[in-house]
């Protein structure tokens, strides 16, 4: 199968200036007009865990990751409209893995991965948490 991107610009219904983008998934082998050849469209975020949520995810499985950042990548060096191409590039950085932030403990200076409770940071690494509030939980 010969997948492409076909992306559509649409103007927002407001007065702004926004505007949207749709990327339809085509298959160039079943006919050369877009209706006819349309398989799914592309989701903003591809996220793989859990079931499966969007028919992309459904048509390509596994391996939905790499096909949604191989159609974004051919898609960007085929384009020449700079705001699509904008909208490609931050797509593009949706599928990349946010970075684990690392926290410094307050006390030993260890790095660990903090956990938000209820809006404030945690400032303590577990150990020295349960060396200083330990008869408390």
């Amino acid at each position: 199968m010969n997948f492409r991107l076909q992306i559509f610009k649409q103007d927002a219904n407001d007065d702004s200036l926004a505007r949207r983008f749709r990327f339809a998934v085509v298959d160039l082998d079943k006919s050369g007009s877009f209706p006819s050849n349309f398989v799914c469209m592309l989701p903003a975020q591809v996220s793989g865990g859990g079931g499966l949520h969007s028919i992309f995810l459904q048509v390509f499985g596994d391996e939905s990751l790499e096909q949604a950042r191989a159609l974004l990548t051919e898609a960007l060096d085929a384009e020449v409209d700079p705001e699509v191409k904008a909208e490609v590039e931050r797509r593009l950085k949706l599928l990349e893995p946010k970075p684990v932030s690392q926290s410094e403990c307050g006390s030993c200076g260890k790095l660990f991965q903090a956990r938000r409770v209820r809006g404030f940071k945690q400032r303590f690494c577990p150990e020295c948490l349960k060396k200083k509030f330990g008869s408390r939980e």
